[in-house]
């Protein structure tokens, strides 16, 4: 199972990643539009994420969070920045054994908004500053997905409010 996991942080294809993140400005709350969605993400609501450097490790702490069945479920991660990325790849951490890879395939000049994908499009979310989003801003953001190979048909929008 690890050897299998190793290989797959070593991948080279998929999705494009942007040239640089500045992680101090990625750091705070980001409200997800969409998502393809996992397990653990079914009947969520008000899902957000929100990233803190930890400025003496140099990883990035990530409280994940949604509303499910009227209650508040959230997890917590680590996010350390893959050497030579310029950190739009990252390796997130769950539970100190789980690792999923989380890369930054579209980014706004101003990080207002965020797409970010595993690297075989398994999963993809698009993310915001607010919990709402143009919808004519969505739809140029579906095309740049597509664009990168990711099947959008599988996004579903995830309730803000």
């Amino acid at each position: 199972m690890f050897k299998k996991l190793f290989r797959k942080h070593l991948q080279v294809g998929g999705p494009g990643t942007v040239p640089l993140v500045d992680v101090l400005r990625y750091c705070g709350t980001w409200y997800e539009i969409a998502a393809i969605p996992g397990k653990q993400q079914r009947g969520c609501a008000n899902t957000k994420a929100e990233y803190t450097l930890d400025t003496a490790t140099g990883r990035v702490l990530v409280r994940n969070s949604c509303r499910r069945k009227g209650r508040e479920a959230s997890i917590r991660a680590t996010a350390v920045p893959v050497e030579g990325s310029g950190n739009a790849k990252l390796i997130v951490t769950f539970f100190r054994i789980i690792k999923g890879d989380y890369w930054v395939i579209g980014l706004a000049e101003d990080y207002s908004w965020a797409l970010v994908s595993a690297p075989g499009g398994s999963r993809c979310w698009v993310l915001s500053r607010t919990p709402y989003m143009d919808d004519a801003l969505y739809r140029q953001l579906l095309d740049q997905l597509r664009l990168k190979g990711i099947d959008t048909a599988k996004l579903v929008k995830t309730a803000q409010g």
